[in-house]
């Protein structure tokens, strides 16, 4: 009969229900890669063994991180990997960038590069693009909006300057920050991200709306100008 355990799936079954029980008791710390990533595949993989699966993943994508950040194409191109399964594995970083930016919109106020930090760090979780958000604050550093201004182009800050500026006036901004991600990269400013941040700053300036801060991420770390002083070479 369809969905019938047979003697072979017997072992598997036994399987899943000790490492089901592992997790509910203790949850995930005494998991090795391969059965953390097995735990996560029996919820779309019924009646069969897998591990090979696992390991495939964990070997073709390098990391747990790896298998996260791989596209659907890429994930369906693994044996025993179909659209449902490969939907399920694309869907737990989805759902931790969701809550991690849902605990960042908390914050009401940036008055610090760290504050800034815990607010726009979760917005780049598992960002396969180059994206760049601009954020306005009031007069008392209370955020009016975070806004995604550019996504996808070799680099994203070359964003329209006007296009910024007309925003931060649009919400009625005293001041701003921008940020973006170099994904293949380090969080080190490039020359023209220094150009673009001067322009941006300059432009500003001209309807009196401050540039706090340009925040370059990758991966957890980042680089703030502000805090580097790379606002002070800057010459008028």
């Amino acid at each position: 009969m369809p969905g019938k355990e047979t003697k072979n799936d017997t072992p598997h079954k036994g399987h899943r229900d000790r490492l089901r029980s592992r997790f509910i008791e203790h949850g995930l710390e005494s998991f090795n890669e391969i059965n953390a990533l097995e735990l996560l595949l029996f919820y779309a993989i019924p009646q069969k063994d897998v591990n090979p699966i696992a390991h495939e993943l964990l070997d073709r994508f390098g990391s747990l991180d790896g298998v996260f950040a791989a596209s659907h194409q890429e994930l369906c191109s693994v044996k025993g990997i179909k659209d449902g399964t490969a939907a399920l594995i694309r869907l737990v970083p989805q759902i931790l960038r969701k809550s991690k930016v849902a605990v960042a919109n908390e914050m009401k106020t940036i008055r610090s590069t760290k504050d800034a930090g815990n607010y726009l760090l979760p917005r780049f979780m598992n960002e396969e693009d180059e994206v760049l958000y601009m954020v306005c604050l009031d007069t008392q550093k209370r955020v009016i909006s975070c806004t995604e201004m550019g996504r996808g182009v070799v680099n994203a800050v070359s964003a329209n300057i006007r296009k910024l500026v007309e925003t931060a006036l649009k919400q009625k901004a005293s001041s701003v920050i921008i940020a973006h991600n170099h994904p293949d990269g380090v969080a080190l400013p490039s020359a023209e991200d220094d150009a673009v941040t001067k322009q941006l700053r300059s432009a500003l300036s001209l309807v009196d709306i401050q540039l706090t801060d340009h925040i370059i991420v990758a991966g957890d770390d980042y680089v703030s100008y502000r805090d580097s002083g790379m606002f002070d070479l800057f010459r008028w």
